[in-house]
């Protein structure tokens, strides 16, 4: 791909978006380049995905401005819904997925940190939602995910005032689990996936689907939701072996996603 890197290191998956001279903004080009990436992920060989960006800079600096000036109001619709398509397939994969944002997340770089599960950041980061300082919303679903990270109101003054955050407050208002210096990132990113991907595959998968079904749901079903997924696990072969192992007080076999 041309603007959209990826590498397989044993478990986890490595996507980069490469398009460094732009601050890897994103373009319809860019779009269909990481959709090709996503959809040829190998979720039966992968348990765990980082997205970050190429260089020391940014992350994704924003959507294409220059590419979206002249937009007239069916392709700004074409361009957001391609957009949402792309992040939606993120969000779904049924594997977790890190961002490990590198730099500036402004925009559409913004949300698409936000469509992954963990988010993790550079003392350098730098995220926001300046849309409205532009004359449009966001348009990859910031004003959702955003609102629902961070609380409505915090979300509102973010996007309504297009104010930027600083690794240090996105941490401390949720917008991110860490923040690590810049050349520490990748390696804290990889520690992580290594760690989720030395657990039970089946067992992640049906935790992340739990906990993104069920926050759409009320608490009754949401709870139905996570007993039924409970039950999918029991008689697993990885369910079996590392219980067994744990009464008999010795570690696990590596899980095998049966």
């Amino acid at each position: 791909m041309s603007y959209v890197k990826y590498e397989q290191k044993d478990f986890v998956g490595v996507v980069t978006i490469d398009r460094e001279k732009a601050l890897n903004a994103l373009n319809n080009e860019v779009l269909c380049d990481l959709e090709a990436v996503i959809d040829a992920v190998d979720v039966d060989k992968t348990r765990c995905l980082i997205i970050t960006g190429a260089g020391a800079k940014a992350f994704v600096a924003g959507a294409d401005i220059a590419a979206m000036c002249n937009m007239t109001s069916e392709e700004g619709r074409a361009f957001s819904a391609k957009g949402n398509a792309v992040f939606r397939k993120i969000e779904k994969l049924p594997i977790p997925v890190i961002a490990a944002v590198n730099g500036f997340a402004l925009g559409g770089g913004c949300e698409l940190a936000l469509s992954c599960d963990i988010r993790i950041a550079s003392e350098n980061a730098v995220f926001g939602q300046p849309e409205a300082g532009l004359g449009i919303t966001p348009g990859f679903g910031g004003t959702q995910r955003l609102a629902r990270t961070i609380g409505v109101g915090k979300a509102k003054e973010l996007i309504f005032a297009c104010r930027n955050v600083k690794a240090d407050e996105a941490l401390q208002i949720g917008l991110v689990n860490a923040v690590y210096p810049a050349d520490q990132l990748m390696d804290e990113a990889m520690k992580l996936a290594k760690r989720i991907s030395e657990n039970a595959p089946i067992a992640v998968r049906q935790c992340k689907k739990a906990i993104n079904m069920g926050l759409q749901m009320d608490i009754d079903s949401a709870v139905a939701l996570e007993s039924e997924l409970f039950a999918a696990c029991c008689g697993t072969q990885d369910q079996r072996n590392a219980m067994t192992a744990f009464c008999e007080k010795r570690k696990h076999d590596p899980f095998i996603n049966k």
